[in-house]
């Protein structure tokens, strides 16, 4: 995956998910330092990148945080990763690293496999406006 950036993370969301969507927006507007890049797992590249990385798309549907040629993360583990890379009172998310992955990724997949009845969901992807089509791969 050579044309990735390789001193940004990238994030992959689900882009129909209105609670995914929302949380992009949420974390653009606050990467002050301008460390994200987010790609679409529906999107051409966010096949590319799952499959490069060897991730089975029955183990996640919401999220991963890759970081190209260091790691990649999935589920609760992405999330903390994230609000800890806004730095901050983000930082505080790392609380959640005392208590076992396990019980970690059983309340986030509680959550994933509730968001659309919560959320809702689109019918397609959404497109960045001009201002942030640069923080999209």
């Amino acid at each position: 995956m050579e044309t990735l950036p390789k001193d940004k993370k990238i994030i992959l969301f689900d882009g129909v998910c209105n609670l995914c969507d929302a949380t992009v927006q949420y974390l653009i507007k606050r990467d002050n330092k301008d460390v994200f890049r987010f790609v679409a797992l529906q999107s051409e590249l966010g096949e590319e990148i799952i499959n490069y990385l060897g991730i089975n798309r029955t183990k996640t549907d919401s999220i991963i945080l890759y970081e190209p040629g260091k790691a990649y993360y999935y589920k609760a583990q992405a999330a903390i990763k994230i609000a800890s890379a806004l730095g901050g009172i983000y930082t505080l998310m790392n609380v959640f690293t005392i208590f076992p992955k396990g019980l970690n990724n059983m309340v986030y997949d509680y959550i994933a496999k509730n968001r659309y009845k919560w959320y809702g969901k689109k019918s397609e992807c959404m497109i960045p406006t001009p201002q942030m089509k640069a923080k999209f791969l």
